[in-house]
């Protein structure tokens, strides 16, 4: 991992106090908290994105009646 950037963030105090009970019962660092989090919501986001991108596919090749490999085998073969 780089060098940490330092950034000035301001939350909600609901969502401070949240944070900050967290770090406490963790035994972590304000920022550990905070980096987790985002950590998370990148991974769900991503994880999010693929299962659109795959849906999109699984769409696309129902359409076209491909709903086994032997189905994309013989798909492929006739082009």
């Amino acid at each position: 991992m780089g060098e940490a950037v330092r950034k000035t963030i301001s939350l909600p105090p609901d969502l401070a106090e949240d944070a900050e009970r967290i770090a406490r019962e963790e035994g972590k660092s304000l920022s550990a908290v905070i980096q987790d989090a985002l950590k998370l919501a990148r991974r769900q986001r991503l994880c999010g994105e693929w299962k659109a991108t795959q849906g999109y596919w699984s769409a696309r090749a129902r359409e076209k009646g491909l709903l086994k490999e032997e189905d994309l085998d013989r798909f492929l073969r006739r082009r």
